[in-house]
């Protein structure tokens, strides 16, 4: 038995991570490497901080044994778990249904977890099991794109949001894929270790162009991390309309909210003013034209809503700290390309 007893004064981070039949291993071993990272990272500054203690359950009593061949060592049984501060639930290759129907005991040790409020991350179609145990009754929630039909039918009492990659509701968080759960963890290791470390493990474990400011990947339009579903109604339908004038007052009448109770609930919601918001959405679509297109610059420009093609190129650099032009030969040098 590996039963670990906190004590007192035990400062550390308890992440508990399940492995059952079906599981994609990579929705294991990337909040891992990830978490492990953080605390590695932290180590070298402050080189008796560690913290974190990485609980690696199998429900079926063994070794984790992947598709692939692959095994991941396991030493905890469900019972050998004390205290989890984070509960991170894979997702499964296949149909999850029966799957998440196969451990009765499993369902009720996370209603009984779930009274301590972890914080709780189902990865892709591991929001099954969330949904067996009845914790997302009346709450938000998402799957993988593939089982969303199926996923509906069978829990009506959860809404299902098919148009998000990551919801939250209170502390727990669903993910669309195994591919969202790194913007869930850099959240979270933020929390725990800061921003300086949130920054240097983003580096290593997510693709995009790292630059002068930090909202590029803890902040990044999208990513919703509150729980006021009229904010996120409204940073959708910014996503939707990015370029086209918007006026604030009209959105705010078209989401029957005053003008002040839309800034101060947006405010309080993401971190930043609704224009400023706006703003980070124009930016990275312009970014993404910048790298993928051979647009002009004042075309960008017009896409993503910005007629004063001036103006544009005036934020973009006060906010990117290089210029259109500059980011766009930046951003293609590191475009992988094969000469055929």
């Amino acid at each position: 038995m590996n039963t670990v007893a906190p004590d007192s004064k035990d400062e550390a981070i308890y992440v508990t991570l399940i492995g059952y039949k079906k599981v994609l291993g990579t929705s294991i071993t990337i909040p891992m490497e990830m978490l492990n990272a953080a605390d590695l990272i932290a180590r070298i500054h402050h080189p008796k901080s560690s913290k974190l203690k990485l609980q690696i359950v199998s429900l079926d009593e063994a070794n984790i044994k992947l598709n692939a061949g692959l095994e991941i060592l396991c030493k905890n049984k469900l019972s050998d778990i004390v205290k989890s501060d984070i509960i991170i639930l894979p997702a499964m290759w296949g149909n999850p249904l029966g799957v998440s129907k196969k451990y009765p005991e499993f369902l009720q040790w996370l209603r009984l977890k779930s009274q301590d409020k972890p914080l709780i991350c189902a990865v892709g179609t591991g929001s099954y099991f969330l949904a067996e145990a009845g914790l997302l009754d009346h709450k938000v929630a998402t799957t993988h794109w593939y089982y969303f039909d199926q996923f509906e039918k069978h829990y009506p009492n959860v809404q299902l949001k098919r148009e998000r990659f990551i919801t939250k509701s209170g502390n727990i968080y669903c993910t669309g894929s195994v591919n969202s759960v790194r913007d869930v963890l850099l959240h979270i290791i933020e929390q725990h270790y800061g921003e300086q470390v949130a920054n240097q493990v983003s580096s290593h474990f997510t693709h995009e162009l790292k630059l002068s400011y930090p909202s590029s990947f803890l902040n990044s339009p999208g990513q919703n991390f509150h729980d006021d579903e009229a904010i996120i109604d409204i940073q959708e339908w910014m996503h939707q309309h990015f370029n086209i004038e918007i006026n604030m007052s009209q959105v705010s009448k078209k989401f029957e909210l005053s003008q002040r109770s839309l800034n101060r609930r947006f405010k309080k919601a993401t971190g930043l003013s609704p224009i400023q918001y706006l703003q980070e959405i124009r930016l990275e679509k312009a970014k993404e034209l910048l790298k993928t297109s051979n647009l002009a610059i004042a075309e960008v420009a017009y896409n993503v809503g910005y007629p004063d093609s001036a103006y544009f190129s005036s934020l973009f650099r006060r906010v990117v700290t290089l210029s259109p032009g500059e980011y766009r030969r930046l951003v293609r040098k590191k475009i992988f390309k094969v000469d055929l």
